[in-house]
Protein backbone atom coordinates (compact mmCIF):
# COMPACT_ATOMS: atom_id res chain seq x y z
CA UNK A 1 0.00 0.00 0.00
CA UNK A 2 1.41 3.39 -0.92
CA UNK A 3 1.77 6.14 1.66
CA UNK A 4 -1.20 8.27 0.52
CA UNK A 5 -3.52 5.23 0.49
CA UNK A 6 -2.36 4.34 4.00
CA UNK A 7 -2.92 7.91 5.18
CA UNK A 8 -6.42 7.92 3.71
CA UNK A 9 -7.25 4.58 5.39
CA UNK A 10 -6.04 5.94 8.72
CA UNK A 11 -8.08 9.12 8.23
CA UNK A 12 -11.22 7.10 7.53
CA UNK A 13 -10.62 4.88 10.56
CA UNK A 14 -10.10 7.89 12.83
CA UNK A 15 -13.19 9.60 11.42
CA UNK A 16 -15.39 6.61 12.22
CA UNK A 17 -13.85 6.05 15.65
CA UNK A 18 -14.42 9.67 16.70
CA UNK A 19 -17.87 10.06 15.15
CA UNK A 20 -20.80 10.70 17.45
CA UNK A 21 -23.09 7.70 18.03
CA UNK A 22 -25.91 9.46 16.18
CA UNK A 23 -23.84 10.18 13.11
CA UNK A 24 -22.51 6.63 13.10
CA UNK A 25 -26.03 5.21 13.24
CA UNK A 26 -27.13 7.45 10.35
CA UNK A 27 -24.03 6.42 8.40
CA UNK A 28 -24.95 2.75 8.82
CA UNK A 29 -28.49 3.43 7.58
CA UNK A 30 -27.06 5.41 4.64
CA UNK A 31 -24.83 2.46 3.78
CA UNK A 32 -27.78 0.08 3.84
CA UNK A 33 -29.82 2.38 1.63
CA UNK A 34 -26.95 2.56 -0.86
CA UNK A 35 -26.45 -1.22 -0.93
CA UNK A 36 -30.18 -1.85 -1.34
CA UNK A 37 -30.41 0.67 -4.17
CA UNK A 38 -27.43 -1.00 -5.87
CA UNK A 39 -28.98 -4.45 -5.35
CA UNK A 40 -32.23 -3.35 -6.95
CA UNK A 41 -30.39 -1.88 -9.93
CA UNK A 42 -28.33 -5.05 -10.28
CA UNK A 43 -31.48 -7.18 -10.32
CA UNK A 44 -33.00 -4.92 -12.98
CA UNK A 45 -29.80 -5.33 -15.02
CA UNK A 46 -29.79 -9.09 -14.38
CA UNK A 47 -26.39 -8.85 -12.70
CA UNK A 48 -26.98 -11.66 -10.22
CA UNK A 49 -23.51 -11.52 -8.67
CA UNK A 50 -23.68 -7.77 -7.94
CA UNK A 51 -27.22 -8.15 -6.57
CA UNK A 52 -26.04 -10.89 -4.21
CA UNK A 53 -23.00 -8.91 -3.04
CA UNK A 54 -25.05 -5.79 -2.30
CA UNK A 55 -27.80 -7.70 -0.49
CA UNK A 56 -25.19 -9.45 1.66
CA UNK A 57 -23.56 -6.09 2.44
CA UNK A 58 -26.93 -4.73 3.61
CA UNK A 59 -27.48 -7.88 5.69
CA UNK A 60 -24.07 -7.42 7.30
CA UNK A 61 -25.08 -3.93 8.43
CA UNK A 62 -28.30 -5.34 9.88
CA UNK A 63 -26.30 -7.96 11.79
CA UNK A 64 -24.11 -5.18 13.21
CA UNK A 65 -27.18 -3.15 14.19
CA UNK A 66 -28.73 -6.20 15.89
CA UNK A 67 -25.49 -7.01 17.73
CA UNK A 68 -25.21 -3.51 19.15
CA UNK A 69 -28.75 -3.27 20.55
CA UNK A 70 -28.88 -2.73 24.29
CA UNK A 71 -31.71 -5.02 25.32
CA UNK A 72 -32.18 -3.15 28.63
CA UNK A 73 -34.51 -0.80 26.74
CA UNK A 74 -38.02 -1.70 25.55
CA UNK A 75 -37.48 -0.05 22.17
CA UNK A 76 -34.61 -2.47 21.52
CA UNK A 77 -37.05 -5.39 21.41
CA UNK A 78 -39.05 -3.64 18.70
CA UNK A 79 -35.93 -2.70 16.76
CA UNK A 80 -34.63 -6.26 16.98
CA UNK A 81 -37.90 -7.63 15.61
CA UNK A 82 -37.84 -5.09 12.79
CA UNK A 83 -34.19 -5.80 11.95
CA UNK A 84 -34.88 -9.56 11.95
CA UNK A 85 -37.86 -9.04 9.65
CA UNK A 86 -35.77 -6.96 7.25
CA UNK A 87 -32.95 -9.53 7.35
CA UNK A 88 -35.37 -12.36 6.52
CA UNK A 89 -36.89 -10.31 3.71
CA UNK A 90 -33.41 -9.80 2.27
CA UNK A 91 -32.67 -13.53 2.48
CA UNK A 92 -35.85 -14.14 0.50
CA UNK A 93 -35.00 -11.34 -1.94
CA UNK A 94 -31.56 -12.81 -2.50
CA UNK A 95 -32.91 -16.30 -3.14
CA UNK A 96 -35.59 -15.08 -5.55
CA UNK A 97 -33.72 -11.99 -6.82
CA UNK A 98 -36.92 -10.10 -6.02
CA UNK A 99 -36.54 -6.35 -6.44
CA UNK A 100 -39.91 -5.66 -4.78
CA UNK A 101 -38.74 -7.17 -1.48
CA UNK A 102 -35.60 -5.05 -1.65
CA UNK A 103 -37.68 -1.93 -2.25
CA UNK A 104 -39.89 -2.74 0.75
CA UNK A 105 -36.86 -3.13 3.03
CA UNK A 106 -35.30 0.03 1.60
CA UNK A 107 -38.45 2.00 2.42
CA UNK A 108 -38.32 0.74 6.02
CA UNK A 109 -34.67 1.74 6.33
CA UNK A 110 -35.37 5.19 4.90
CA UNK A 111 -38.19 5.67 7.43
CA UNK A 112 -35.93 4.53 10.29
CA UNK A 113 -33.15 6.84 9.16
CA UNK A 114 -35.51 9.82 8.99
CA UNK A 115 -36.91 9.04 12.43
CA UNK A 116 -33.47 8.75 14.03
CA UNK A 117 -32.26 11.87 12.23
CA UNK A 118 -35.18 13.86 13.62
CA UNK A 119 -34.69 12.43 17.12
CA UNK A 120 -30.97 13.23 17.09
CA UNK A 121 -31.59 16.77 15.89
CA UNK A 122 -34.33 17.28 18.47
CA UNK A 123 -32.13 16.01 21.30
CA UNK A 124 -29.26 18.16 20.12
CA UNK A 125 -31.48 21.26 20.41
CA UNK A 126 -33.02 20.39 23.77
CA UNK A 127 -30.43 18.61 25.86
CA UNK A 128 -27.15 18.98 24.05
CA UNK A 129 -26.52 15.25 24.44
CA UNK A 130 -27.21 12.67 21.77
CA UNK A 131 -25.86 9.76 23.81
CA UNK A 132 -28.95 9.34 25.98
CA UNK A 133 -31.21 8.76 22.97
CA UNK A 134 -28.83 6.23 21.52
CA UNK A 135 -28.34 4.02 24.57
CA UNK A 136 -30.87 1.54 23.19
CA UNK A 137 -28.89 1.05 20.00
CA UNK A 138 -25.58 1.04 21.90
CA UNK A 139 -23.64 2.58 18.99
CA UNK A 140 -20.40 4.18 20.06
CA UNK A 141 -18.13 6.40 18.04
Amino acid sequence: MNMSAYAYDQYQKTTVETMSPGKLLLMLYDGMIKYLRNAGEAINNQNISAAHDNIVAAQNILVELMATLNMDYKISESLLALYEFMYNQLVEANIKKDGQLITEVQELVIDLRQTWDQAIKSLGRTSGSQNSALKAVNISG
